[in-house]
């Protein structure tokens, strides 16, 4: 069966309020009404447009159908999620534009129609559980490496007074695991859009992404953190600090070391099991020749070192 976008139907937004929705519902009745409408299809609009008033008049049906309509277009085909039948109840009363036994199999399948040995009706109960949301949070790389905690600020739609949606927002405080990486998704119970009835809320779920940083490169668990030497430091090997995100090393550069020569750190990547490794990216810096020393320097190195860079090129 099709998927039917009910707000099409009766010509509204999905933000029309319940005023608009009954303004908009009695025009379309009046217009398809069998006894008084020469188009065609008017049986069958009317019926449809009654069905729809039937499920958008009521907040509570309103706020289940749209949970499911985030998920569908209109026009495809269409199965109820698992689960979507248990826990509800609709007891007594009438229809508004029709009969019950000519609503359509969608709309059965959504609310269980004769099914359930109840008739169709407007003061119902139903019981749903909430959708599940999914949010990024950013976090320092730092917080990778130590855990922390971070207050987060969502945004949701909720119906409000007249069944308007209007948009709230929350705060939340959210505890960042130590060995948490990229991608990551951090999952927080009943935190998600609120159930329907007795349903319970979905939940909600956060994915991890890394502020970038003036240092790191993030690779999985792997850090790569470009690492600036002198050349003299390349070519004759010294010991020098290079900076980690958990706290400075001693790293022994080895003599006649290349531009791009990595130097791994076993185990000092992302905290895990196992951890990652860092790797540190040898980067040549060349001083400046921004004095008459330093030039001379420069003249002592051309004169005395038989080098030239562009040898392997054949020229």
């Amino acid at each position: 069966m099709e998927f039917k976008n009910y707000y099409t139907v009766l010509g509204v937004e999905r933000s029309a309020t319940q005023d608009e929705i009954k303004r908009a519902y009695r025009k379309m009745a009046r217009k398809f009404h069998p006894d008084v409408s020469k188009e065609s299809d008017a049986e069958v609009r009317f019926k449809e447009v009654g069905e729809a008033y039937e499920v958008l008049k009521d907040p509570e049906k309103r706020a289940a159908y749209d949970q499911l309509g985030a998920r569908w277009k209109e026009g495809q085909d269409f199965q109820p999620p698992p689960g979507w039948d248990q826990g509800f109840e609709f007891h007594g009363g009438g229809f508004t534009g029709a009969d019950a036994s000519q609503f359509s199999d969608f709309f059965e399948s959504l609310f269980g129609g004769a099914q359930a040995g109840h008739g169709y009706a407007g003061a119902g109960q139903m019981n749903m559980h909430g959708e599940d949301t999914h949010a990024k949070v950013l976090i320092d790389l730092e917080d990778a490496y130590h855990g922390a905690t971070r207050t987060i600020t969502l945004r949701h739609t909720e119906l409000g007074g007249g069944g308007r949606p209007v948009l709230k927002t929350r705060t939340l405080n959210v505890s960042i695991p130590k060995g948490v990486h990229q991608g990551q998704h951090i999952r927080l119970a009943g935190q998600g859009v609120a159930g329907v009835g007795q349903g319970k809320a979905g939940d909600l779920y956060l994915e991890i992404e890394f502020r970038p940083h003036a240092f790191y490169r993030v690779d999985g668990r792997d850090i790569y953190l470009d690492l600036p030497i002198a050349p003299w430091e390349a070519a004759l090997g010294a010991s020098v600090k290079a900076p980690t995100p958990s706290g400075a090393v001693e790293l022994k550069i080895p003599s006649g070391s290349k531009p791009g020569s990595k130097m791994r750190l076993k185990g000092r990547g992302i905290p895990g099991n196992p951890a990652g490794d860092l790797y540190a990216v040898l980067q040549v810096v060349v001083p400046v020749a921004d004095n008459a020393e330093a030039k001379a320097l420069y003249q002592q190195m051309k004169e005395k070192l038989a080098f030239n860079p562009r040898a392997g090129l054949g020229v």
